[in-house]
């Protein structure tokens, strides 16, 4: 905003509650939020302010941050609900499956994320990680066939390139044509950072590099992965401690439990974070708490695969950035970021009684807790002036909240399901009165969906 009395590009006002989640944790009744140029340019109670090429009127509404995704495997959407694969374990998921993705390339990558996207926005998620690992021999450019649909619907975007190097011939789940050699791996993801990745505080597009797991790359990649991490300045993500049959995986492979191996492999660093992280013993959380290193929580997969109850209140307690993760769309089935939300809310109680976890804990966890993750603190999940212009309305009004008047942030996760009206990114609205902005939805669904049949066939 180069003069004061010029308009900025977007107001959101008389909002019932403003919640910025800035360092003060500042809520303001009656509020606004105003962006210009991507960016948030100030906020205020109602009648401050300013004028504006755009104003979306919230009254009655709930105003939040952008929600952030901060583990997800989006082309699973491909193979959702799939059986048998969904009456099994995370194993014996995994073996149903794996022989199914070996079909990726780039058309189902970009139509499965363009859909993966859409769907984000449409439930109030203004920035998401993705966790591609499967690369099958001549599948092509996956990744940024992802980053063109990220950069079509506007979302903001964390591509993580992932891996696999250890195939079932040499005691590793995946099958030999969904892996790939340490040097091609190492080669590609070198080039999409240099390709892709954007340094400046409100990146639209970063990149990460992410092998898939203790029981699917060797250490050797994880080790050298770490080293290229370091040498390009990027982060590292990874699944951790997912299930009780990986710990018997790691001491029976490695001789150690699975937060040893990831830190005999170079990973215990800040630059790094975890996906799930299920059965950490007390003294792990709190290694992970003095290593700087993230947690993606993934409620819903968690039960579904009934991986089991993470230790949530204690890495909160210990310091550890914990995040919230939709995870792979075959697992989950769903990519609602309120609906991870509310079961982390369910799940902290459920695990350690009533007192363990308030929804404006839970509403941290999604926005600036999955900042935390992603390395970009003070740039994303809150309103605070400087920070990207991402938010989300939340309407709190109808039948489904009815006689919540006491306190909206309570609402929002104990009543539901919310539905945002509108989901702003980098101060372009993305979801408008409740409908997605880009074009050609149906169009894409139609080819998403013989894709799909194709697959499954």
């Amino acid at each position: 905003m180069t003069d004061p009395t010029d308009p900025v590009d977007l107001v959101v006002a008389n909002a019932r509650l403003l919640v910025t989640m800035d360092d003060d944790r500042t809520e303001i009744a009656g509020g606004w939020v105003a962006v210009d140029g991507g960016v948030v340019v100030g906020t205020g109670p109602s009648g401050t302010e300013p004028a504006a090429v755009r104003r979306i009127d919230a009254t009655g509404a709930l105003v939040t941050p952008g929600l952030v995704n901060t583990h997800h495997h989006i082309y699973q959407n491909l193979t959702r609900a799939l059986v048998p694969a969904t009456h099994e374990n995370l194993f014996g998921w995994l073996t149903h499956l794996y022989p199914i993705w070996a079909q990726l390339d780039e058309e189902a990558s970009y139509l499965s994320a363009w859909v993966g996207f859409a769907e984000l926005a449409l439930g109030g998620c203004t920035t998401t990680m993705d966790h591609l690992y499967v690369h099958p021999r001549g599948g092509g450019d996956l990744i940024t066939a992802e980053i063109t649909a990220a950069t079509e619907l506007g979302m903001r975007f964390h591509a993580t390139r992932g891996s696999m190097s250890r195939s079932q011939k040499d005691g590793g789940l995946p099958p030999d044509e969904v892996v790939q050699d340490q040097d091609e791996i190492l080669a590609e993801s070198e080039r999409l950072v240099a390709q892709h990745h954007q340094r400046d505080p409100h990146a639209m597009v970063q990149v990460a590099l992410a092998p898939c797991s203790p029981f699917s790359v060797t250490p050797e990649l994880m080790t050298a992965t770490a080293e290229l991490a370091e040498r390009l300045d990027v982060r590292l993500h990874t699944h951790l401690a997912e299930d009780a049959d990986e710990d018997d995986y790691c001491e029976e492979v490695y001789g150690c439990r699975p937060l040893e191996y990831f830190e005999q492999v170079g990973w215990a660093s800040d630059r790094s974070w975890v996906a799930h992280c299920v059965y950490p013993n007390q003294a792990e959380v709190e290694r992970l708490a003095a290593w700087g290193t993230g947690v993606a929580h993934c409620p819903s997969s968690n039960q579904i695969l009934s991986a089991g109850l993470a230790p949530i209140r204690e890495m909160r307690d210990a310091g550890v950035h914990v995040g919230l993760g939709c995870d792979g769309s075959a697992s989950a089935d769903s990519a609602s970021l309120w609906m991870e939300t509310r079961a982390a809310l369910l799940l902290a109680r459920l695990r350690g009684g009533a007192a363990a976890m308030q929804a404006r804990e839970a509403l941290e966890i999604a926005s600036r807790g999955g900042a935390a993750c992603l390395g970009r603190q003070g740039q994303i999940g809150e309103l605070s002036v400087g920070a990207a212009g991402d938010l989300v309305v939340w309407p709190l009004d109808g039948v489904r909240y009815a006689g919540a008047w006491s306190d909206p942030v309570e609402a929002l996760l104990r009543c539901g399901p919310g539905i945002p009206s509108h989901t702003v990114i980098a101060g372009r609205v993305v979801v408008d009165d409740g409908h997605l902005v880009a074009p050609g939805v149906e169009d894409v669904l139609r080819r998403h969906e013989a894709v799909a049949r194709r697959w499954q066939s």
